[in-house]
């Protein structure tokens, strides 16, 4: 099973400008050992699960990351900075 050695990151974002930017950015630092999912709020079609992601994980501004499972400090108040991927591990292969 190869997600087992994934790290899984998820982007929530708005389509805009910035957000874009910030996809960007995360998809140029992930590695290998990086699952980058896309959730696109202004997709309609899957409005009810992008909503529980977004109330389950307590996100209150966009764009926002969380990083297996945890919205990422940087995201709460602040906005996404690189510091804070590096620190989550993205770009660092994990190990087996």
């Amino acid at each position: 099973m190869e997600t087992l050695n994934k790290r899984k990151v998820e982007l929530f974002t708005a389509g805009c400008a910035v957000c874009e930017s910030v996809v960007e950015m995360v998809k140029a630092m992930a590695c290998s050992s990086c699952e980058v999912v896309v959730y696109d709020l202004t997709n309609t079609g899957e409005t009810e699960l992008l909503q529980e992601k977004v109330k389950s994980y307590g996100i209150k501004v966009l764009p926002a990351i969380a990083v297996n499972g945890k919205l990422l400090s940087c995201c709460q108040n602040k906005g996404v900075s690189a510091e804070e991927l590096r620190n989550a591990g993205l770009g660092q292969p994990m190990l087996n």
